[in-house]
């Protein structure tokens, strides 16, 4: 998280391109959203199973991520491809996670609509992958991709997770409201479940980046962090997401 919002920084102050970065977390991590109580998790339950706790800058409910690609997208937001309001700059970036997945072999995805007031509303199990968003992709009605947006500093940041493989219900467990797994897996699913073959993390990867360039016409180079990119993302670590006060500000 800290990096994706170096990269933020980075952007708005013009020392890098819009950036899509492509990455998995070592070790597994539930994510709360920004505005999500901190009292919907059980640290303990956390704790137990070895996995860490962040906020993201971002909104939405809780991810477990374990088995999965994340992809962030940061641009200004006068940027064509994010340009607009929230809902609208969503559309034009599931476009390219929709032609990535088609490029593994995955067909019948929906992107293009806006979904349904959420059946649980404010008070529900706090897991993100329970209920689809506008323009989220599902996968024969199941929710496959969750993804959330900020902007600060005239930039936009998007960020998402896409479950490769694995119980899609395993976060259950680790919330205190103890969400029915069997819920979960019927209204979510994983690439390799949607699909019906295994998929790595590598080809996932390349087969995206290739499906960004294509639907939104980008010519991507290989980059790595910059020298002002690290520095800001170990100090965004120390004084905000490995903190307390961020991780439990509500």
């Amino acid at each position: 998280m800290a990096v994706d919002e170096a990269i933020l920084r980075a952007v708005a102050a013009g020392l890098v391109p819009p950036t899509l970065r492509l990455y998995a977390w070592e070790p597994p991590c539930l994510s709360l959203g920004r505005a999500q109580p901190l009292a919907d998790v059980d640290r303990e339950a956390v704790q137990a199973a070895g996995f860490d706790l962040v906020r993201r800058p971002t909104g939405g409910r809780a991810i477990l991520h374990v088995d999965e690609l994340t992809y962030s997208v940061v641009a200004p937001q006068g940027e064509p491809r994010v340009t607009g309001g929230i809902v609208e700059s969503y559309r034009r970036l599931s476009a390219g996670l929709v032609h990535g997945l088609e490029r593994l072999g995955m067909a019948g995805l929906v992107a293009d609509r806006r979904a349904p007031p959420s059946p649980t509303g404010r008070g529900g199990t706090g897991v993100c992958f329970e209920v689809p968003s506008d323009y989220e992709i599902t996968a024969g009605g199941r929710k496959l991709v969750g993804s959330a947006q900020m902007r600060a500093q005239s930039v936009v940041l998007q960020h998402g997770a896409v479950p490769l493989h694995g119980d899609i219900a395993r976060i259950c467990s680790l919330l205190a409201s103890r969400p029915d797994p069997v819920r979960v897996r019927a209204r979510a699913t994983t690439v390799e479940e949607a699909l019906g073959r295994p998929v790595t993390w590598d080809e996932a990867a390349e087969a995206l980046a290739a499906g960004f360039a294509e639907a939104l016409n980008l010519r991507l180079e290989p980059g790595t962090l910059t020298t002002e990119e690290r520095a800001w993302a170990e100090e965004l670590r120390a004084e905000k997401y490995a903190t307390d006060e961020w991780t439990g500000r509500v």
